[in-house]
């Protein structure tokens, strides 16, 4: 008789359970649908991605982890079957038994085949399957590649297919960090001391008892009391905040260009103001109403944000199952008390007590992203388009969409109507007020028309009527409505020919209208009904009328005088072309240059002349250049220089500013930093392939201590590794932890590393310069252009990207116009922004 087959027979093979805490491989009787992937740092760093199937876990090992970017084809290895037992386990495996290593708990859920699809399909080498995990969602595919037949392992691809999950290459497993069981972070995981196969001469255990043997402050013992980075931050003793009056946009006929304007999709929904405040949440309507309990579902998400105080701008609108949204199916969704609703988030007024209505739009939506991150199924940050506003409005228009909202890239909030924020429109659609009603002839149809009208004059005027457009239950609600409104006389004058059997109300109903045009005597024509609009007053319901194509300039001008001035030798740039650049990356800068203490490096007669740092005021840079006084460390206050639009970039480069170096943290709170910067200096014998490989490794060891970083280009000879932060630590802390990282590191690779700036100790090695952590200190801000040879910047890249560059200088100020597209990248678009605080350690 033969042995029956055993899918675990490998797994327990390979195994000492006298060793290892893993569970002995028992192929389970009942199926199910579970899935996980468990983060693994063995050999090489990897995601064990695993799908229950046949009572076992079907396992791969992604080498690269899971991408969100439909692009990325990350390559899966087949690995043994596991036991479902396994999809429970988190720990450490001892360094000398198989798979000896970390392992964290990443993700886990559920998944199913698309419809057609089955199980079966995995024999074929071929897997169509939705995840609804807590961080993997939405369609993917993994597919067997073509192999040779002496090969030993099975190679497969994963792939996310595009749907509203998509994002960026980055997304999960660079932003990531914690166990969606424990909480935990890797170091923790490792250096748990109360696991019974603990590893000797773990890296992360080595690394952790550096870090804090280097600290003066704390106790050597290797009890740990780690505080992971983005932890909850919410107290509760700060309000919620109160309602205050949304900017509302102006309607033109045609989109404006130039890269000093951003575009969004213009979101078919209701407008809301969302405040909260730990548990505490209220939702406005545009005009102040608190619709909260109307909206209980997004309401309810927004408590889980964790926010601290924050007052947030955005549109609650109600997606097809295309990802478009349609206001017929949002009213009919809140008729029947249906969920699914989706909050797009697109402005930050408030945080955490602090008015952020003074910051350019840019930067408001830099905080917001950070703030939000990705949200949650209900909640979402409404992406944008730096320029390229026409292509957006195209791609719209063919999708039948209402339009795109274009805003200025520098402009503060203000609330009412401004030409900071315009609407093009794909079609024709306001706000009437019903004023009436005429009988239909068909017994089954409560009216055949509303009459409108609108404000103005200084009185209602009457706009003509609407006739389609009408659902069944939409007839009988407004005919409820109306009845309760009725009244014997026109509230406004209407012709004779249209008012004989009309029905007339009170003017309080406002309805939404799409239409062909307005006629000569001011009707509306080819009128379609598309919902009742009980979030907008009557009172304000005037005529929209688009204005001329002439749109509001791009900000201040600045004058750039000698604009032929060779300003780089080796490239003929001249003070015009560096000032062209700055114009034009502006908005992509502001985030990181704005409203922070800087260092300019002046070179008036070019670079290859006299260069020297300024960071005091003088006096000589006009009205765009501003000033705050600091306390230095003598005593004294001098006033240090900082922007807010870009046109204070320009009137610098009129000084003959080619640098920018920025502080650590905003002018406000000025001691407690929002960024944490390790620049890696490398000795001129090395290669940039060394530099890239220990940002990366740097990279990772922040990870494992629960901290997001991300890389830029210096436009030098290195690559910067930021660690953006919560401004909640004081300058001190954040010094000290960059010191004892940098220490930590230097010690356990002393071959490698060096913590120390002394030139005859980097032979041979990269310095970790952590002094940039320093109050006082500043270091070059993204978009920057250097005072070197090929006017060379200092550029964002995503961790997925970094090994294609074979220099720090790879882009300059003729790149300009690829920079502006590949910060819209969905790998770049949430570069340096997450919300974090330093672990304790």
């Amino acid at each position: 008789m033969a042995k029956k087959f055993d899918p675990l027979a490998a797994y327990n093979l390979k195994r000492d359970f006298a060793k290892t805490r893993e569970p002995a491989g028992e192929q389970a009787k009942v199926g199910g649908n579970r899935f996980i992937v468990q983060k693994h740092a063995s050999t090489h760093l990897h995601f064990d991605f695993r799908l229950e199937m046949g009572g076992v876990l079907k396992s791969w090992a992604v080498t690269k982890g899971p991408s969100r970017n439909p692009d990325d084809k990350r390559l899966a290895v087949r690995t043994e079957d596991h036991p479902l037992s396994y999809a429970d386990f988190e720990g450490t495996i001892p360094k000398d038994e198989y798979g000896g290593g970390t392992v964290m708990l990443w993700d886990q859920g559920t998944w199913a085949p698309v419809k057609g699809k089955s199980t079966d399909d995995f024999e074929k080498g071929h897997l169509h399957f939705f995840l609804e995990g807590e961080r993997m969602k939405g369609e993917w595919l993994l597919v067997r590649m073509r192999g040779r037949k002496t090969e030993k392992r099975e190679n497969w691809l994963l792939r996310k297919l595009d749907d509203k999950y998509a994002g960026g290459s980055d997304d999960l497993v660079m932003r990531k960090l914690t166990s969606v069981t424990t909480g935990r972070i890797m170091a923790e995981i490792a250096s748990d001391n109360n696991s019974e196969f603990l590893q000797d001469g773990k890296k992360a255990e080595d690394f952790l008892e550096v870090l804090q043997a280097a600290d003066e402050t704390k106790s050597k013992s290797k009890t740990k009391n780690i505080v992971k980075a983005g932890a909850s931050k919410v107290s509760g003793s700060i309000a919620l905040p109160q309602f205050r009056k949304p900017q509302l946009a102006t309607l033109v006929e045609t989109v404006p260009t130039g890269n000093d304007w951003l575009h969004e999709i213009k979101y078919d929904g209701y407008r809301c103001l969302l405040a909260v405040a730990g548990n505490k949440v209220r939702i406005f309507t545009r005009t102040g109403k608190d619709w909260t309990d109307k909206f209980r579902g997004t309401a309810d998400a927004a408590t889980e944000l964790g926010l601290d105080s924050v007052l947030i701008d955005g549109e609650i609108v109600k997606l097809d199952r295309n990802g478009n949204p349609g206001f017929s199916a949002l009213q009919k969704a809140l008729k029947e008390k249906g969920g699914g609703l989706t909050l797009f988030v697109f402005d930050l007024l408030e945080s955490q007590g602090q008015d952020l209505t003074n910051l350019t739009t840019i930067e408001r939506k830099h905080r917001l992203r950070a703030l939000i991150g990705e949200g949650n199924a209900a909640i979402r940050v409404a992406d944008y388009v730096i320029g390229a506003g026409e292509k957006l409005y195209d791609a719209m228009c063919e999708a039948g969409q209402e339009g795109i909202i274009s805003k200025h890239v520098d402009a503060d909030y203000r609330g009412g109507r401004s030409r900071n924020w315009l609407k093009i429109k794909c079609t024709r659609r306001q706000e009437f007020i019903v004023i009436g009603w005429r009988t239909s002839n068909k017994k089954s149809r409560p009216f055949a028309s509303l009459l409108l009208a609108q404000h103005q004059y200084s009185g209602l005027i009457y706009k003509g009527r609407v006739g389609t457009g009408f659902s069944e239950d939409i007839l009988q609600d407004l005919a409820g409505r109306m009845k309760r409104l009725e009244r014997k006389t026109a509230p406004a004058g209407v012709p004779q020919s249209e008012s004989r059997d009309a029905h007339w109300v009170r003017p309080e109903l406002v309805v939404e209208i799409a239409f062909a045009e307005f006629t000569d005597d001011g009707r509306v024509r080819h009128g379609s009904f598309l919902g009742l609009r009980s979030d907008k007053n009557a009172q304000e319901v005037e005529p929209e009328n688009p204005e001329a194509s002439s749109l509001p300039k791009g900000g201040p001008s600045v004058k750039i005088s000698n604009r032929d001035r060779v300003i780089f030798p080796d490239t003929k740039a001249t003070k015009g072309d560096l000032a062209n650049y700055y114009e034009s990356i502006g908005s992509l800068m502001l985030p990181w240059v704005a409203h922070r203490p800087i260092s300019l490096v002046r070179c008036p007669q070019g670079r290859a002349k006299q260069c020297f740092f300024q960071k005091h005021d003088a006096g000589s840079f006009g009205q765009y250049v501003n000033s705050i006084p600091i306390a230095e460390q003598n005593g004294g206050i001098a006033d240090y220089l900082y922007l807010e639009k870009t046109a204070g970039i320009l009137a610098c480069v009129q000084m003959g500013t080619i640098e920018f170096h920025g502080w650590g943290s905003r002018i406000e709170p000025l001691e407690k930093p929002d960024r944490m910067v390790f620049d890696l200096d490398p000795d001129e014998d090395l290669d940039f392939g060394d530099v890239k490989n220990a940002a990366r490794d740097i990279h990772l060891t922040l990870a494992d201590l629960g901290l997001v970083s991300f890389a830029m280009l210096s436009g030098g000879k290195g690559v910067h590794v930021i660690v953006p932060l919560e401004p909640q630590a004081e300058w001190s802390e954040v010094k000290d932890f960059a010191r004892r990282f940098s220490i930590a590191l230097a010690q356990l690779e002393p071959d490698r590393f060096t913590a120390t700036m002394s030139k005859a100790k980097r032979k041979g090695k990269i310095f970790i310069d952590w002094l940039r952590n320093q109050r006082g200190s500043t270091s070059i801000v993204p978009y920057s252009a250097r005072a070197r040879s090929g006017a060379p910047v200092a550029v964002p890249v995503s961790w997925d990207e970094l090994g294609n560059y074979d220099s720090a200088d790879h882009f300059d100020i003729n790149d300009v116009s690829e920079l502006i597209v590949r910060a819209s990248n969905p790998n770049l678009r949430n570069w340096n922004q997450k919300s974090q605080i330093l672990p304790n350690l």
